[in-house]
Formats: C-alpha cells, sequence, structure tokens
C-alpha cells in the first residue's frame, strides 16, 4: 500500500471565499489560477449554476510545500469547539519572553484581518506557551 504524500485541508463554512482571503492573508498563501478558459474565478463563479456560485475557494501555498485548503460552502453555522484546529507555528524554538512576543506580535497583524484573541494559555512546564484565536467564523486556531 501506498503511502500519503499530499492532504487537503478542508473547511465547512458560510463564506468560503471571503474565509479562504482570511486565510491567505494568515499563511501567505495564494489563491490558484482560475480554471483554464476563464480570465479570473469570478468568470468561472458565473458560469456556475446559481445555486452553486459562491460555494467553494481554495488556497495554496506559493512554494508547493504546504497542504492547499479547500473552503466548501455548508448551510448549517458552527456551534461547537473544532474537532481539528490548524496551530499557526510563529514561535518555533522561541521560549519564555520572546515566545510571547512573538505571538503577541502575530496577534496584533491577525486582529484586523478579522480574527478573534480568545486566550493565552501559558507554558506549564510540558507545553509552551500558545494563543488560541478564532478566524472570521469562529473557527479555532492556535498561534504556536
Amino acid at each position: 500500500m501506498a503511502s500519503v504524500k499530499q492532504f487537503q485541508v478542508t473547511f465547512d463554512c458560510a463564506e468560503p471565499e471571503r474565509v479562504a482571503r482570511f486565510w491567505c492573508e494568515v499563511l501567505g498563501y495564494d489563491v490558484p489560477p482560475p480554471p483554464e478558459g476563464f480570465a479570473t474565478w469570478d468568470d468561472f463563479d458565473r458560469a456556475l449554476p446559481p445555486e452553486r456560485q459562491g460555494s467553494a475557494f481554495a488556497c495554496i501555498d506559493p512554494s508547493g510545500v504546504g497542504s492547499r485548503l479547500f473552503f466548501q460552502r455548508v448551510p448549517e453555522g458552527k456551534v461547537v469547539k473544532n474537532r481539528l484546529h490548524l496551530d499557526v507555528r510563529v514561535g518555533i524554538g522561541l521560549v519564555g519572553e520572546e515566545r510571547l512576543a512573538a505571538l503577541e506580535a502575530e496577534c496584533a497583524r491577525l486582529v484586523p484581518l478579522g480574527a478573534v484573541r480568545v486566550r493565552l494559555l501559558l507554558a506549564d512546564g510540558v507545553n509552551e506557551s500558545c494563543l488560541v484565536m478564532q478566524d472570521i467564523e469562529g473557527n479555532e486556531f492556535c498561534l504556536d
């Protein structure tokens, strides 16, 4: 059996393009080129049946290393804690005040984009400090 080499992370959301563009800003990702035969994603979207317009969007790592993120519209809203979340690794190799400063600096960059600060979890001897946040639709993620 072959091992998996790549995977995509899929987000259920109400506004796929809005959430995708938020994550592009967070991660430095890009919107992929539109399908062949379409000059823009808007052109592609207008070619879809009305019920499918605006139903999906994606973003990709420009280096090709990171996983593709896919965003799909679902009818129900988020009601409970995520069972899966992304850790945005901004403090790798940092500890103590230096790590906290890196987490706070990234938080300060993301809040104007629509992210919400939830709580700071301080180092406890086992885990380093991290900052729990929410994206523009309330999905939790951590600055780690």
